[in-house]
């Protein structure tokens, strides 16, 4: 009897642990099955500055939350700000530099103007009057010549005691008379010549100014070219004054604080490791042999190893187009012809109906349902 219930007993015991091994390889038949999984966060950043400095302070510590925003942290400005200081007081000395300049070409081109107009005035009306002395010296000298011929005329006419010695000498003071009164009038258009002369001059002094506001208008513009470089030096700086603060990108939680302050860092260095825990996901690194009838949309079951008795539901949202292995640091040479074949594995994001008592970085177990 004994031998007839150990015997049942045996048989039950292989009926039971076949029908283990068979739902065992039935559930890996119809799942995808990976241990290769952990729970990532959309958000998580390492904070740094832009620049280097001395940081002044550290305003939150590890585990606590932050808002999107937030100044987490900040090094000392004072080194921007008197060198940008600096740079204002250089950039107002040009400014009036710049101004003075610009009046004075004001100023020039007003009284150049008001010149050339006057200058252009009198070149005109000097020229009709010396126009008019030529042409009352060429009637005067006219004039001369027949009196001239009218006296040696009247002086043969006297000889012959032809004419009264009234009417010769009355003739010959005409002639003393209209000979001083033709050397006047050309000492007069010489006169006008000597003005005329002088306008010349003035007209040349005129031109000198033209290339003197000329060379104003250069130096203007080699300042206001220094004016804009100033401008972009002091707009750099003020954007290296509005890095010495460390803004939070998000909402979320410091995930690590990488040193206190005070302390001088180099630009790039780290800060702050931040995470939004409510943007997790789950990552699976599933090999190419489990990959058959693992689309986007299937329905999976995880499994973290940090929560042991609660199951959490997802979908596949998106599988990665190459492997993992493609874009390793130290890609496989095959080009000798040596060759030993891996199996490769492919990045399967999970989308999370529940993410209650889950943190970036636990380890899960996935099973993704086959279709």
């Amino acid at each position: 009897m004994s031998k007839k219930i150990g015997s049942i007993i045996i048989i039950l015991l292989l009926i039971f642990f076949g029908w283990l091994g068979f739902d065992y390889l039935h559930y890996r038949k119809v799942n995808a099955v990976s241990d290769a999984a952990f729970i990532k966060s959309d958000d998580l950043a390492l904070l740094s500055f832009k620049v280097g400095g001395k940081v002044i302070a550290m305003n939150k510590n590890e585990h606590q939350k932050i808002k999107k925003g937030e100044v987490l942290a900040q090094i000392d400005p004072t080194d921007f700000l008197k060198a940008k200081e600096k740079l204002m007081h250089k950039k107002e000395a040009l400014e009036k530099k710049i101004e003075a300049l610009q009046l004075k070409r004001v100023r020039v081109q007003k009284n150049l103007t008001l010149q050339s107009l006057i200058a252009d005035q009198e070149i005109e009306a000097l020229g009709k009057e010396i126009a008019a002395k030529n042409a009352q010296c060429e009637a005067l000298g006219a004039k001369l010549e027949k009196i001239a011929k009218d006296e040696q005329r009247f002086k043969v006419l006297l000889q012959k005691r032809l004419i009264a010695r009234e009417k010769y000498e009355t003739i010959h003071t005409q002639r003393v008379a209209l000979q001083k009164e033709l050397k006047a009038m050309q000492k007069a258009i010489e006169a006008l010549h000597i003005k005329q002369q002088e306008l010349g001059n003035r007209a040349k002094i005129a031109k000198n100014q033209k290339n003197s506001i000329k060379e104003l208008a250069k130096q203007i513009a080699s300042l206001t070219k220094e004016k804009a470089a100033l401008a972009s030096t002091i707009d750099e700086l003020n954007l290296k004054i509005s890095y010495t603060k460390l803004f939070a990108p998000f909402d979320g939680v410091i995930a690590k604080k990488f040193f206190d302050a005070p302390k001088v860092i180099k630009k790039g260095s780290p800060v702050y490791a931040i995470t939004d825990p409510m943007k997790l996901y789950c990552e699976v690194l599933l090999s190419e042999k489990k990959m058959h009838g693992v689309k986007p949309g299937n329905s999976v079951k995880i499994e973290v190893d940090a929560v042991p008795d609660k199951t959490y539901n997802g979908v596949v949202e998106s599988i990665a187009p190459t492997s993992a292995a493609t874009f390793s640091l130290v890609p496989r040479d095959i080009a000798s012809g040596e060759f030993t074949k891996l199996d490769q594995r492919f990045k399967v994001r999970i989308k999370l109906d529940n993410i209650e008592g889950l943190r970036a970085g636990m380890g899960a177990t996935v099973a993704i349902e086959r279709r």
